[in-house]
């Protein structure tokens, strides 16, 4: 049988579920933010927070989903994720537009990894 590693889990949730070689993260939301580029940028820096207390990184993303609130804010959030995905190593990435938790929270990205 093949352990299951949680880190950051409270009743409701963990942040990080590590199975079978996989780091799946629950779906990252910082903010308030300005804008859709800064809430972003926050957010992928705390999933790079979230893949290093699993063991890897950004080099080793297998996929990421991305919902927007608003779809408008597709050019600002390509900015910042074109930024920080290293080249050559672009996951299998999904984008869609869905209203979120919070009315201040414009960018929800949700990523799985290899360890």
């Amino acid at each position: 049988m093949t352990d299951i590693i949680r880190h950051e889990t409270d009743a409701r949730m963990s942040q990080v579920v590590v199975h079978n070689g996989i780091a799946y993260l629950a779906g990252q939301i910082e903010g308030p933010a300005n804008d859709a580029g800064a809430q972003t940028r926050e957010t992928l820096a705390e999933i790079d927070r979230l893949l290093a207390l699993a063991g890897t990184d950004r080099t080793r993303l297998l996929t990421a989903q991305i919902w927007l609130a608003d779809m408008t804010d597709f050019e600002a959030m390509n900015a910042a994720w074109d930024e920080w995905v290293p080249e050559g190593h672009a996951p299998a990435r999904y984008t869609g537009e869905s209203k979120l938790a919070a009315p201040e929270y414009r960018v929800e990205i949700i990523v799985t990894a290899a360890v």
